[in-house]
């Protein structure tokens, strides 16, 4: 979409819908020029000057088509396809899909195997706590792993409400092997901030890089 006009994606705006497609293909030729097997696709916003109780039923019909659209043309490159929920009471307040009930039972109604959830634990939280009944429900939609703290979005190991050594040791009893993306904004250098890894790796007895000293 055109951020300069507001736009935060365009898969659920009415009346987008070329411009939707045009945008996919644009993302499906910078993936597979960087080797990425999975694509975001942005909900975007509420129109401005609409209700988003009164334009909901007509997003969501806007959503559905786009997204089998989208799985069909990513399923060609084998690829999957992303359905992130960003939380309408602090980071966004206008964007459509807010909750991973809302994006799974949108999934259930698109119905197919190449569109997954992308959990972000940060707007999560916000929008709904109960972050590990909420993984264990969600486990096997989910395609991607986004943290960072709340409330502050910083490190993990910054003050806030998470226990992230507890959530990873969740994702691993889950079964979880895809990654997780530190979508965080450091509170200052970005390697020094990144001590929060080196810790937990070696609270789980690995080496820095995550390989286990055992295998050594």
């Amino acid at each position: 979409g055109d951020q300069e006009a507001g736009e935060m994606g365009l898969a659920a705006v009415p009346g987008r819908q070329a411009a939707f497609r045009q945008g996919l293909a644009a993302a499906v030729r910078y993936a597979k020029a960087v080797g990425c097997p999975r694509i975001h696709l942005l909900a975007g916003r509420v129109p401005l000057g609409t209700d988003r109780a009164a334009v909901a039923g007509e997003m969501e019909t806007t959503f559905i088509e786009n997204l089998r659209y989208a799985a069909d043309i990513l399923a060609q490159e084998d690829m999957i396809g992303l359905l992130e929920p960003i939380n309408n009471r602090i980071t966004d307040p206008r964007y459509f899909l807010n909750t991973p009930h809302q994006a799974a039972a949108i999934l259930e109604k698109v119905g197919q195997p190449n569109l997954k959830l992308q959990l972000d634990l940060f707007h999560c939280q916000i929008m709904d706590g109960n972050l590990s009944r909420n993984l264990e429900t969600y486990f096997p939609l989910i395609g991607h792993i986004q943290i960072a703290q709340v409330p502050g979005r910083h490190e993990p190991d910054s003050p806030g409400e998470l226990s992230f050594p507890y959530l990873f040791e969740l994702l691993e009893s889950l079964g979880y092997t895809g990654y997780v993306g530190c979508e965080y904004a450091p509170k200052g250098d970005t390697l020094e901030g990144l001590g929060w890894l080196h810790s937990y790796w070696e609270s789980r007895g690995l080496k820095h890089g995550g390989t286990s000293k055992a295998a050594e």
